[in-house]
């Protein structure tokens, strides 16, 4: 089961792909096809069930465009 989620604000993402170097789960890859507005390359989020929610894509995110949400188990 997931521990993590994420969302990306696709319309001000500019393909930097430091989200995608730095997730140690491989959790998010660039598209190959679906572009935002501005003509970059979007993030998806892929592999969900592997994401812990560590943060680390939203705080490498240069365009603070990533918002990282953690499960907590009771």
């Amino acid at each position: 089961m997931a521990k993590g989620k994420i969302e990306i604000n696709e319309v001000n993402c500019k393909s930097c792909k430091l989200c995608v170097n730095f997730c140690s789960n491989k959790c998010i890859e660039i598209s190959s096809d679906k572009f935002n507005p501005n003509g970059f390359l979007i993030p998806v989020f892929i592999n969900e069930e592997n994401c812990t929610g560590c943060g680390i894509c939203g705080w490498m995110c240069p365009e603070c465009i990533i918002d990282v949400y953690k499960y907590i188990e009771n």
